[in-house]
């Protein structure tokens, strides 16, 4: 089950829940190309991000909001991605 965080603390984007906007604070460490193919299509640090839909089956694919862009996430991708919610 996903918790909206009462918290900034920080947490990985496929935790957040839908309609809560965060700021990207960094990658997890260890899947190098992972990382690498996020930043390709424009994951960075400082970048606004929002869980728009999760999908029916075991919550994947998400549709995240990247900025103004709309992009399809598995969780494991997501789960690279490290956040903090918007104060």
């Amino acid at each position: 089950m996903i918790y909206a965080r009462m918290t900034n603390e920080p947490t990985n984007l496929d935790q957040l829940a839908q309609h809560k906007p965060a700021q990207i604070t960094g990658f997890e460490q260890g899947k190098k190309p992972l990382v690498e193919k996020l930043r390709e299509i424009g994951f960075a640090e400082g970048d606004e991000v929002e869980i728009l839909h999760r999908g029916l089956i075991g919550g994947s694919p998400l549709c995240v909001r990247l900025n103004s862009s709309i992009i399809a996430l598995r969780k494991i991708e997501a789960s690279q991605i490290q956040i903090v919610l918007h104060p």
